[in-house]
């Protein structure tokens, strides 16, 4: 996503420069306390690796697999990781990437010559994909997402990963036509991943239309620009809204220059999530 020129939100501009360090201090992670001894954990992960092109502006493939490495996580959702134009390459080493990682991008219905589409790839590290679809997105400009339903060892689990447009409008379209991929009454657990653009929250978020599905869209952590970052550009959002048990950004000096955008970490509970789930509901029936 190029935002060497994008203008900085009128609030964020009124921040006192200790306001903006207590907040980046405070909201570098999150942790769920009504999610602990849930099921087995998964750790996901979701960056903006801005064409493997860093803030020093060095175009450097490698750099961004270290950073891929350091996450160490199950499950990667990439966004611009092939060339936006032309025959829209893939940018990374896939090999190196397995080889240093373990991690593979799953195999999509449509090719279009790159690794993922639209810029948009999920790499794995283990379990099976039990369906894949590629969405192109409404819009200005050119926006896909992908909808990917995995069984893992610890209990199947969906996959938006998406990376929604610049402006408000097409965002809110976008996200409407992500909801759409679920269907009513689609009780599988599901995450949406990926650089939502948007750092709004409220009625003026465009995101707001998500909010019945995967409940409040509470203030997210900043992961935007990297080097200081003020916006929470970046978001993982979950169905149902306890599937995820922490959440923090991986603010690494390696990863504040490999790319525009600071990675999300994420540890996400399945497998006995659904038993423990209903204990608690039958006690607050109870009580």
């Amino acid at each position: 996503m190029r935002r060497t020129k994008q203008p900085q939100p009128e609030k964020s501009r009124k921040l006192r420069p200790l306001l903006v360090s207590t907040l980046r201090q405070e909201r570098q992670s999150f942790v769920s306390e009504s999610c602990k001894g849930l099921g087995e954990a998964t750790t996901i992960a979701s960056y903006n690796v801005h064409k493997c092109v860093g803030v020093d502006g060095r175009f450097d493939p490698d750099r961004t697999i270290s950073v891929i490495r350091e996450l160490d996580a199950d499950l990667v959702a990439l966004q611009e990781a092939d060339q936006r134009f032309g025959e829209r390459a893939g940018l990374l080493d896939l090999h190196s990437l397995e080889r240093q990682t373990g991690l593979v991008p799953i195999s999509l219905p449509i090719s279009q010559g790159g690794h993922g589409w639209h810029g948009n790839v999920l790499l794995i590290r283990s379990g099976t994909v039990t369906a894949a679809h590629q969405l192109s997105l409404p819009g200005a400009e050119p926006r896909g997402a992908l909808v990917v339903e995995l069984k893992l060892e610890s209990g199947p689990l969906r996959i938006i990963a998406a990376h929604l447009g610049l402006l408000r409008r097409s965002r809110a379209l976008q996200a409407h036509t992500l909801l759409q991929a679920i269907g009513p009454g689609d009780d599988m657990p599901t995450l949406l991943m990926g650089d939502l653009n948007e750092w709004r929250l409220g009625k003026r978020s465009s995101l707001a239309g998500l909010e019945p599905h995967f409940g409040p869209l509470e203030a997210a952590i900043p992961s935007f620009p990297s080097r200081f970052p003020l916006w929470a550009l970046d978001r993982v959002l979950a169905k149902p809204h306890d599937l995820i048990s922490s959440i923090a950004v991986h603010n690494s000096p390696k990863a504040r220059m490999a790319s525009d955008h600071l990675p999300l970490r994420a540890v996400v509970r399945l497998g006995n999530r659904s038993d423990s789930q209903a204990e608690r509901d039958a006690l607050a029936a109870v009580a």
